[in-house]
């Protein structure tokens, strides 16, 4: 019998996540690591929807504004990082809550990251230069005809997820979708995940009044601050790059607004797809916060 679990808790943006998560861990008197990969940065805060001082206090977090903007904290390397963290946590705790919506770190957290060859410094330099100078869609264009099959599932939208793709494409001389085996690394924790949902029409309004709060709040104000750093892959998500276009001048404040809501509800239905695609996950409503515990507790008997 494992003594030690790990609960996963995830869902789109805008679900209640970080809510739920912190009557969890206040339930179990347990700490909470977080799977988001913008909230691990420091200085976006309120773009990252990064938990509020009264929230920390109420729960010790990991990997919330643990990293400097410049650092580059990818699934690798949160994976070696996060695990690390846990087993230290665990010596003390029999529960951590691990809560998040980025599907490929929850991944790298429960089931680990394909060994992919190292990239020489210099072409993951290259590549990045050829970001700024010809664009996303061109490099996105060239995984195409190097890798069909991955340029189908890849969010084209994701400079670092085209670049790791492209770059071990070049490296290698194979397709990046070849060499992904997706087999399961043993944990020595159990897991039980569960997801938190609901109507999409009720998600779609929440998410466009949490981006009013997050304007409301200094988003663009942070925006700026950090805009010198634009370039950084830690930057390129909803909420700052529709800002930076502002800034550029290419469309008003308005129109960044509504693309941040527009590009908010369409990341979080990118993410009910990689998140249903997951048969371990069981679905609640985010207020069904009794009905998860109980089954969470249903669940500490069949974990080995």
């Amino acid at each position: 019998m494992n003594t030690k679990r790990l609960i996963v808790i995830v869902g789109p943006t805008g679900s209640g996540k970080t809510d739920l998560s912190i009557r969890v861990a206040e339930h179990y008197a347990c700490p909470i690591i977080s799977t988001d990969s913008r909230q691990f940065y420091r200085g976006i805060p309120i773009g990252t929807a990064q938990p509020d001082s009264e929230q920390l206090e109420r729960v010790e977090h990991h990997f919330i504004a643990s990293h400097e903007l410049t650092d580059d904290f990818n699934c690798g390397a949160y994976e070696v990082a996060a695990l690390k963290r846990l087993e230290e946590l665990f010596v003390k705790h029999d529960t951590v809550v691990a809560v998040g919506g980025s599907g490929l770190y929850i991944k790298a957290l429960c089931e680990g990251m394909d060994d992919l060859p190292e990239v020489e410094p210099a072409l993951r330099s290259e590549l990045a230069e050829r970001l700024k100078s010809e664009g996303l869609e061109a490099l996105t264009e060239e995984l195409r005809k190097l890798d069909p099959a991955f340029y189908e599932v890849v969010d084209r939208k994701n400079p670092a997820r085209v670049l790791r793709a492209l770059e071990v494409c070049i490296s290698t001389g194979k397709p990046y979708s070849s060499l992904r085996t997706g087999e399961k690394r043993q944990r020595s924790f159990g897991i039980v995940k569960i997801g938190v949902n609901m109507e999409r029409a009720v998600l779609y309004e929440r998410i466009d009044r949490r981006v009013d709060i997050m304007v409301e709040a200094g988003l663009e104000n942070e925006a700026r601050a950090v805009y010198p750093l634009r370039h950084l892959n830690s930057l390129q998500t909803v909420g700052y790059r529709e800002m930076f276009d502002y800034f550029d001048g290419t469309i008003t404040r308005d129109e960044a607004i509504e693309l941040i809501k527009r590009n908010s509800r369409r990341y979080a239905k990118r993410q009910l797809t990689w998140f249903g695609r997951d048969e371990e996950i069981e679905w609640f409503l985010p207020t069904e916060t009794e009905k998860i515990i109980e089954y969470i507790d249903s669940k500490v008997c069949t974990l080995k």
